[in-house]
C-alpha cells in the first residue's frame, strides 16, 4: 500500500512539475518579443501598410500586451494566420498569443486546450449580398451559392442556420478573408457570411461599398476575444487583466492623453492601483507596478482603440451597440482590480 502511495505521490509530482514548466512571460522576456497571431488581412482589425506596419483593433491588443510585458508596444512580431492554422500556431507555440477575432466556444475552450482571456469583441455572423441582388432577408437566400472560410463556427453555423429554417445553399469554401472578397466580387458567390463586423470592414474596402447590403439577420452569438494556451495560468492572466485595463480606463475615465496627470492627481482608489500609484498589483502577475499604464499608453483605453480602428468616425463605421460600457447599456465589464 505505501508503495503504491509513494509511486502515486511521484507521478502527481511528476504531473504538476510538467504543467509547470510553461512560462511563457519568461520566454517572452528572453525573446525581447511578443509573437502575437492575427488575421492575414482585415481592413480595421488587423492588417498591414503598404510598408509591413500593421495596424487595427487586435493589433492595438498586441500592443497594450507587449508595453505591459516588455516596456515597448513596438517589441511585436504579427504572425498572420489564417482560420484553419490559428489555433495550431497557438498550441505549437509559434506564436505567444492570439489576437484574431477569434470565438470562444466551449469546445475550443476545452477540447483544443485554449484559454480564452476575455471578450474584446461581442459580434454576430451576418450576411453581405450585392444590392443589385434584390435580396432583403436572408430567408431568400435558398439555393444560394455562399462564399464561407472553412475551419470557422460560421461554417457551422450557416448549415445550423439554413437547415432550421429549411433552406439549401451552395457552399464555396475560401482560406482568408482576402480570398473571400475576391470569390464574391468576381461573383463566385451569391452571398458572404461571417461576423458582421468582419463584413463591415470587408465592405469598407471595396471600391463602391454603396452598393453592398449586409442583411438585417443576426444569426449567432460571436464573443470574439484573445485566447493563450492551457495550462499557463500567469500568462493567461496577463493577458486578461491587460485586455481588462483598457476597458476600466475608459469607464474611468483614463486616457492616453490625461494618464500622465490622473497619476498625480486621481483620488480614486481603483484608478490608483490600476496606475500603480498604490497596492502591488504588478507584482502579482509578475510585472512592475506600471504595467497597465504602459498598456493604455500604448494606444489609449479601449473606447479610443474602438474609435480610431472601427468606429463610426472610420470607414468600418461600427456603432459600439453590445461593446459600450455596462454603465452605457452594453455588455463591457472589466472585473474590479482590487
Amino acid at each position: 500500500m505505501k508503495k503504491t502511495v509513494f509511486l502515486g505521490s511521484i507521478a502527481v509530482a511528476g504531473m504538476t512539475a510538467g504543467m509547470g514548466m510553461a512560462d511563457t512571460l519568461a520566454d517572452v522576456k528572453a525573446r525581447g518579443e511578443l509573437n502575437c497571431g492575427v488575421n492575414t488581412g482585415l481592413v480595421g482589425f488587423a492588417a498591414p501598410d503598404a510598408n509591413g506596419n500593421w495596424a487595427g483593433f487586435d493589433i492595438d491588443l498586441c500592443k497594450a500586451v507587449a508595453a505591459a510585458v516588455l516596456g515597448d508596444p513596438s517589441k511585436v512580431k504579427y504572425v498572420p494566420t489564417t482560420g484553419q492554422t490559428r489555433f495550431t500556431a497557438l498550441s505549437s507555440g509559434e506564436v505567444d498569443m492570439l489576437a484574431r477575432n477569434s470565438t470562444w466556444t466551449f469546445s475550443r475552450d476545452t477540447d483544443l486546450k485554449l484559454d480564452f482571456a476575455g471578450v474584446n469583441y461581442y459580434d454576430g455572423q451576418g450576411f453581405m449580398v450585392p444590392k443589385d441582388l434584390g435580396v432583403t432577408s436572408v430567408k431568400e437566400l435558398d439555393g444560394a451559392t455562399i462564399c464561407i472560410q472553412t475551419g470557422t463556427t460560421t461554417e457551422l453555423n450557416l448549415a445550423d442556420y439554413f437547415k432550421a429554417n429549411d433552406l439549401s445553399y451552395q457552399p464555396v469554401n475560401i482560406d482568408s478573408n482576402a480570398e473571400g472578397e475576391q470569390q464574391y466580387m468576381a461573383g463566385a458567390c451569391d452571398a458572404y457570411t461571417t461576423d458582421i463586423s468582419g463584413l463591415a470592414a470587408t465592405r469598407a474596402a471595396f471600391a463602391d461599398p454603396e452598393n453592398h447590403v449586409i442583411l438585417p439577420e443576426v444569426v449567432s452569438k460571436e464573443p470574439l476575444g484573445p485566447a493563450v494556451r492551457h495550462g499557463d495560468n500567469n500568462w493567461g492572466d496577463i493577458v486578461r487583466w491587460t485586455l481588462n485595463a483598457l476597458i476600466a480606463a475608459e469607464e474611468y475615465g483614463v486616457t492616453s492623453k490625461n494618464i500622465e496627470e490622473l497619476v498625480k492627481s486621481s483620488d480614486n482608489p481603483e484608478v490608483q492601483r490600476l496606475l500603480g500609484v498604490s497596492g502591488e498589483l504588478g507584482a502579482m502577475i509578475g510585472l512592475d507596478n506600471e504595467w497597465a499604464k504602459r498598456a493604455i499608453q500604448a494606444s489609449g483605453n479601449y473606447g479610443e482603440i474602438f474609435a480610431a480602428n472601427i468606429g463610426e468616425q472610420t470607414p468600418i463605421g461600427l456603432t459600439r451597440g453590445l461593446n459600450a460600457q455596462w454603465t452605457q447599456g452594453g455588455l463591457l465589464y472589466a472585473q474590479p482590480f482590487r
